[in-house]
């Protein structure tokens, strides 16, 4: 865990400096801003147009909203860098990004651990976070104003169902996973069973097409939205993530504006969360005749193989020995 140790001590001074500068201008907000947004995801993904309807509008009177997508503001994982480095107002990060600065972070990132979008929520507003967010607001100069929920991930490959039936993880030995490139992310495709490979978002649909990787992990959405069906052929409905993001704002930011302007600000993110949130269940409860009518195969696998092989591969290992006790057994009781 030594990466993660270094990028957490590179960045202390800087945001501390920043820190400071955002809390000295705070009673003289300026009377119009920007917000610079950036992400990996594209103009239609729903976390995207979330934001661009439901944030935007409610900031406008003293903020303009500028996004940026596909990765071409800052690329995919240096988004949160970015903004401690004051070059970025915006993010949508996920817990695995944030996991490379703060180890116990994988907790959120762990295989089968949330139960669905509404144990997200009561997750990230109880108690239990704010040790959390108090460690990102201190030591990153970024403060997680809500959470967004992406979808359930799948395991979705190329391969036909009579060239590779997925039933349980050890199918997928050999198979070479796409995964983001972050530890969190490479240590659950493994613990799937899969071989992962480290790789930008914006680069899979290429690999897929090229054969430079048998598969990705993703919601339904993200596969329609990504057109990934026009270079895979099945899709196993592992469920094995209950995905989430985090609307990521600059402290520094934040300590410039005004009372009235941070309710209005944090009301915005808790709306565009909201509606996004919607928008994906509705999405996911939709899509799979969609995506089989362009040919793809899609089935569920033996859903309790996976969940005891996955959280098995978490016990002992480095990523649950960051846990806060009792953590986990605090967000299993906050579920269903």
């Amino acid at each position: 865990m030594s990466f993660m140790i270094t990028r957490r001590a590179a960045l202390s001074v800087a945001v501390a400096a920043s820190v400071v500068a955002g809390g000295a201008v705070s009673a003289f907000a300026q009377d119009r801003m920007t917000f610079t947004l950036a992400t990996a995801g594209s103009e239609t993904d729903q976390r995207s147009v979330a934001m661009a309807e439901v944030f935007a509008p409610m900031v406008a009177e003293f903020a303009d909203y500028q996004p940026g997508y596909n990765a071409t503001l800052f690329a995919q994982g240096t988004e949160l860098e970015a903004i401690s480095r004051g070059n970025l107002t915006m993010s949508i990060a996920s817990a695995q990004e944030l996991a490379q600065f703060f180890p116990e972070f994988s907790i959120f990132a762990t295989g089968y651990v949330h139960q669905d979008a509404a144990h997200q929520v009561r997750v990230f507003n109880d108690a239990l976070m704010d040790p959390f967010k108090q460690t990102v607001e201190e030591e990153l100069g970024v403060k997680l104003l809500s959470v967004m929920y992406l979808g359930r991930r799948h395991v979705n490959l190329r391969q036909t169902r009579d060239e590779l039936d997925v039933q349980t993880p050890a199918d997928l030995a050999g198979v070479n996973l796409r995964m983001p490139g972050t530890d969190a992310w490479q240590f659950l495709g493994s613990a799937l069973g899969a071989s992962p490979t480290p790789m930008a978002f914006t680069e899979v649909y290429t690999a897929l097409s090229t054969g430079a990787v048998d598969g990705q992990d993703n919601p339904l959405p993200t596969v329609v939205d990504a057109k990934f069906y026009e270079v895979t052929n099945q899709i196993a409905l592992t469920s094995h993530l209950v995905d989430l993001n985090y609307i990521a704002f600059s402290l520094e930011t934040w300590n410039s504006l005004t009372p009235e302007q941070q309710i209005t600000v944090q009301r915005a993110a808790d709306a565009a969360a909201s509606v996004g949130r919607l928008r994906q269940l509705d999405l996911e409860n939709s899509l799979a005749d969609r995506i089989r009518s362009e040919g793809v195969e899609i089935y569920t696998p033996d859903l309790e193989a996976f969940r005891t092989h996955v959280q098995a591969q978490y016990v002992g290992s480095e990523f649950a020995e960051s846990w806060p006790e009792g953590v986990l057994e605090r967000i299993n009781a906050l579920g269903n």
